[in-house]
């Protein structure tokens, strides 16, 4: 043998020596679990019942287990919390099981910093993959294997200015609605109405070339980041498509303040904003000036009414003693419907299980919060949004990645290149990055 075989070896022996010791000094008192979390809201949006649901979650299990605890830090901003878990992970104290950032899961997963699941999905007979939207349970997998479970998730919608849409003849779309749809909207509703000779009524604000791509059938990347599909006729009509929206504000720059005096018809936001500026007392700080609603992403020619997915994860530390105490916690958090409910009535996300985010009892709990007047989302058609939807790529360079492409096509709007013959350059500059 070696000596880094005999490293390895008395790696492992050690590191089970530890789990032992442990077990024998715990075994005349309580089994702790140490669980990972950030206080308020993974979607930015103000939520102070953050912990309600968790709270719930953690009653109910040590219920159903007697002599295990779960032991949680409160008040762990989301902006703090990854510096957080990386000084636990570095000092030997990574917990249990712990939430994971959009941004950290493909890290903490290639530094096998997370248990595998897929021998526990595969053996645990209460566990059933199907009872999760796949886009959502597709999020917690690299290179074909599971190592984490969704939580909630939030897909993207477009917010309506319905007061505009009538003020100029129109009703709001149906959620079958495409492209020329929204650009024969935006035509009649982009003008100068104070006789200044400047625009100042929009038909959009924040809706870009990469909303559009998706739901033209067009993706950036493959799946392990190693590919950039950026050439691709997609996205090439995405961003002819973008630039036709754009010349209608003849050069003048939309703004959110544009948006929330009223001005612009259309913008994408989040289920998550939808839900908070829905409900008093948001509603009232924020939109009152207009009435508005929410509604599908337009569909592309190549694609479909499709929206960006994003989901929060939970998953177990590799270097947990207690492995299957901390996967029944995870299941308890991600799989008991009675828990993923209260993300509906404590979160404004949905829940990560089809047959809870369909139920009428999440609707009903949307439903209580907002004026009688107000159309809430119709179950189904959030069911369908989030499970045919895009999830956002996780793979360790995606940021930089897109924000090279951004500035790419950035380049190509601000100096009117060709935008075929760009995208095909930008795409070797990509893959040049990628391959580093």
């Amino acid at each position: 043998m070696n000596w880094k075989k005999w490293r390895i070896a008395v790696a492992v022996l050690l590191f089970a020596g530890i789990c032992l010791t442990a077990a024998f000094f715990r075994s005349d008192r309580d089994t702790i679990l140490e669980f990972g979390m950030f206080a308020g809201s993974n979607w930015d949006v103000a939520n102070a019942d953050s912990c309600i649901i968790i709270d719930k979650a953690i009653k109910k299990f040590e219920k159903t287990h007697p002599g295990v605890r779960i032991h949680y830090y409160s008040g762990i901003p989301k902006n703090d919390y990854s510096e957080w878990l990386a000084r636990k992970i570095l000092s030997g104290e990574t917990p249990d099981v712990f939430m994971i950032l959009s941004n950290d899961f493909d890290k903490l997963a290639s530094l096998g910093l997370l248990a595998s699941l897929d021998d526990r999905m595969s053996q645990d007979e209460d566990f059933h993959k199907s009872a999760f939207f796949q886009t959502a349970l597709a999020s917690g997998r690299q290179n074909g294997q599971q190592y984490a479970l969704p939580y909630e998730t939030v897909p993207a919608l477009m917010f309506v200015n319905k007061t505009l849409l009538n003020q100029e003849g129109f009703g709001v779309p149906d959620n079958n609605w495409d492209w020329d749809w929204l650009l024969r909207i935006c035509k009649r509703i982009t003008k100068d109405t104070d006789g200044d000779g400047r625009v100042d009524q929009f038909g959009t604000y924040n809706y870009g070339w990469m909303e559009a791509v998706y739901s033209n059938g067009g993706k950036l990347f493959d799946e392990n980041g190693t590919e950039c599909y950026i050439h691709s006729e997609q996205v090439a009509q995405a961003v002819r498509y973008i630039h036709e929206l754009s010349d209608l504000n003849q050069g003048q720059k939309v703004t959110q303040e544009d948006f929330d005096r009223g001005h612009v018809a259309f913008m994408p936001l989040s289920f998550a904003e939808y839900r908070t500026y829905k409900t008093y007392p948001y509603k009232i700080k924020k939109y009152t000036t207009f009435q508005w609603d929410c509604i599908t992403l337009p569909a592309g020619p190549q694609g479909d009414n499709i929206s960006i997915v994003d989901s929060l994860l939970i998953g177990i530390s590799r270097r947990s003693c207690q492995k299957q105490l901390a996967w029944e916690f995870l299941k308890t958090l991600t799989c008991d419907e009675e828990i993923q409910m209260e993300i509906f009535r404590h979160s404004q996300g949905a829940s990560v299980l089809k047959a809870v985010t369909s139920s009428r009892q999440a609707e009903e709990i949307l439903r209580q919060d907002m004026e009688a007047s107000d159309r809430v989302i119709d179950h189904t058609l959030l069911n369908t949004v989030i499970e045919n939807g895009i999830e956002i790529p996780r793979f360790a360079r995606y940021g930089e990645a897109l924000a090279l492409a951004e500035s790419e096509i950035s380049k190509i709007y601000e100096e009117e290149k060709n935008i075929d013959s760009s995208l095909k350059i930008a795409r070797q500059t990509i893959n040049h990055f990628l391959a580093q």
